[in-house]
C-alpha cells in the first residue's frame, strides 16, 4: 500500500482497506500490524484502531495474540452490510454477489408480499400502489436507469418488507436498497426495464391493496423472475 502524502483519515482508511480484503488483493490469512498500517497511512495509532474496530465489526478482521491482525474468511464477513455490499459490487465477483443478492430477494420478497396482502394497514397498501403506479410511469418514459426511479424503487420495497409485518424482513431493507443503488449508480439498471417486470410490480401492489394474498405473491415472484434475468446479463 503506497504512503500518502498527508495523514489519512479513518474514513479513508476503512475504506481503502475494505476494498483490498473484498476485492481480493488481501485475502484470507493475510497478516496485518497496527505499526504497518500507521506508517502506511501515515496515521495515528488512535485513527488506525478505530479503522480496524470498524472492518472488525463488519467480520473482515480479527486481532490474534502474537500475530496482530488477520484477514478473515468470506463466510464470516456481514456480507449483507451496505459498505461490504458496495465494495463487493466494484470486485472482480460483482456479478456473483448480484445473483446472489437477487437469489435472496427471490426467496424473501415474494413471501414478503403474501404477508403483505394478510397483513398490511390501509394506508400501506394505498402506498404501495401508488410507488408502483410511479415506477410504471417513469420506466414506460424509459427513465428506468434515473435517480426518481431510483428513489420510488428503494421506498416501494421498503414499505413492501414493512407491510409485511415480519420484523426480520423489515431489516433487510437496509441491503436490498443498496443492492438497488448499487446496480443504479453502476449503470446496471436498464433505461427500459425488462418487458414484463412494470406490470408485474404494479400487480403485486394491486393485489396486496386487495388482499390476494396467492396473486401477490405470484406477481412478485414473476417481478423477481424477470430481474434474475436482467442480473444474469451484466
Amino acid at each position: 500500500m503506497p504512503t500518502l502524502a498527508t495523514t489519512a483519515s479513518h474514513a479513508h482508511i476503512v475504506e481503502t482497506l475494505g476494498r483490498r480484503i473484498v476485492g481480493g488483493e488481501l485475502p484470507p490469512g493475510t497478516g496485518l500490524t497496527l505499526a504497518g498500517l500507521e506508517e502506511s497511512f501515515t496515521a495515528s495509532r488512535t485513527v488506525v484502531r478505530e479503522a480496524v474496530r470498524v472492518l472488525e465489526a463488519h467480520g473482515l478482521l480479527t486481532s490474534r495474540r502474537r500475530v496482530g491482525l488477520v484477514v478473515r474468511p468470506q463466510a464470516e464477513w456481514d456480507i449483507l452490510n451496505a459498505d461490504i455490499i458496495e465494495w463487493s459490487l466494484d470486485s472482480p465477483r460483482r456479478r456473483d454477489v448480484l445473483i446472489e443478492l437477487t437469489d435472496l430477494r427471490v426467496a424473501v420478497e415474494p413471501v414478503a408480499a403474501r404477508l403483505a396482502a394478510e397483513r398490511a394497514g390501509d394506508a400501506e397498501r394505498d402506498e404501495l400502489v401508488r410507488w408502483a403506479t410511479l415506477l410504471s410511469d417513469l420506466g414506460n418514459q424509459g427513465l428506468g436507469d434515473s435517480d426518481e426511479y431510483l428513489d420510488a424503487d428503494i421506498a416501494y420495497h421498503r414499505l413492501l418488507l414493512k407491510a409485511s409485518g415480519n420484523a426480520l424482513f423489515e431489516k433487510l431493507g437496509d441491503p436490498i436498497a443498496e443492492i438497488l443503488r448499487g446496480r443504479s449508480v453502476r449503470g446496471l439498471t436498464p433505461g427500459m426495464p425488462r418487458v414484463g417486470t412494470l406490470e408485474a410490480h404494479l400487480a403485486t401492489a394491486q393485489a396486496i391493496r386487495d388482499g390476494r394474498e396467492a396473486d401477490a405473491e405470484a406477481s412478485a415472484r414473476e417481478h423477481l423472475t424477470l430481474v434474475s434475468g436482467e442480473v444474469e446479463e451484466v
